[in-house]
């Protein structure tokens, strides 16, 4: 086993999917696997338990060990700040390998067909840094818009369960989203999905990455990653992978997220470069 330096507390933040309460708890319990694991490997300094900080403060902790960040901001702008360890694997519709979409969700009784039936519409977006909220939902309807302008109105509601609410009470008429947070409220809290219907998904793109701090050594991230792997496979979390859907955790590079700034570059090229607009 390499030699580990000891080193100051660090923090792990896992606050990405945190919800519906089976897969907060799920996630917990995941955590507790891998920082009895880490420290069995003889890891100095394992948080007993995870931050409760807002994710996005996590992400460039100086002291940080573990956290899971979204796909957009990691591209543009965590990109030579923080270290990519591995990016997880669902078994969730919409997702391929560690690929995923988001589904365009409208209400049941909206008769669109397609998204371009949507003009003039409003729209709900979780975060403009978003990129299975914004970034990809943009990337559909820039291709649509004219003199950048597709949409009537644009509702920033903060979480992709609000979105789905902005559409289901009335407020907003469409949202993209997150197909894992699709299918963790479909499982475990479908009443929130009553009166909504999918109209259709956007393209795929490389899923949540996990990330560490810049300065992490190569033996630290190497442990890490064989402990996630470990937790792929182990027989004692087979519940726990169940509610969280996970099946494995995929080695991508910086360069593999690349597309999604692509994309956004794309959305900018044809005048459109907000998403919701």
């Amino acid at each position: 086993m390499p030699q580990i330096s000891n080193v100051a507390p660090r923090l792990a933040s896992l606050a990405m999917y945190a919800n519906p309460e089976p897969v907060a708890a799920a996630t917990a319990k995941l955590w507790q696997y891998l920082r009895d694991r880490l420290r069995a490997e003889g890891l100095a300094s394992v948080p007993e338990a995870l931050s409760t900080l807002p994710y996005d403060e996590a992400w460039l902790q100086p002291d940080l060990l573990l956290a899971q960040t979204c796909g957009f901001p990691f591209v543009s702008r965590l990109q030579g700040k923080v270290r990519l360890v591995a990016t997880p694997v669902y078994r969730h519709p919409g997702c391929d390998g560690p690929d995923m979409c988001s589904f365009l969700i409208v209400r049941s009784d909206n008769a669109a067909t397609a998204l371009i039936d949507l003009k003039s519409a409003r729209a709900a977006i979780n975060q403009p840094d978003s990129n299975s909220g914004a970034n990809l939902f943009r990337a559909m309807v820039a291709p649509l818009a004219t003199d950048g302008r597709f949409f009537g109105a644009c509702l920033q509601t903060g979480s992709h369960a609000a979105s789905i609410d902005a559409v289901r009470d009335g407020a907003a008429d469409i949202a993209a989203i997150d197909c894992i947070t699709y299918a963790n409220i479909l499982r475990f809290d479908p009443r929130r999905l009553s009166g909504i219907r999918v109209l259709g998904e956007t393209m795929k793109g490389p899923g949540l990455p996990l990330i560490t701090r810049l300065s992490a050594p190569d033996a630290e991230v190497a442990l890490i990653r064989r402990v996630l792997d470990a937790a792929a496979t182990d027989p004692a979390l087979e519940a726990v992978r169940d509610h969280l859907g996970l099946i494995g955790f995929a080695r991508l590079e910086d360069a593999d997220y690349e597309p999604l700034a692509v994309l956004a570059d794309g959305a900018r090229v044809l005048g459109y470069p907000v998403a919701g607009a």
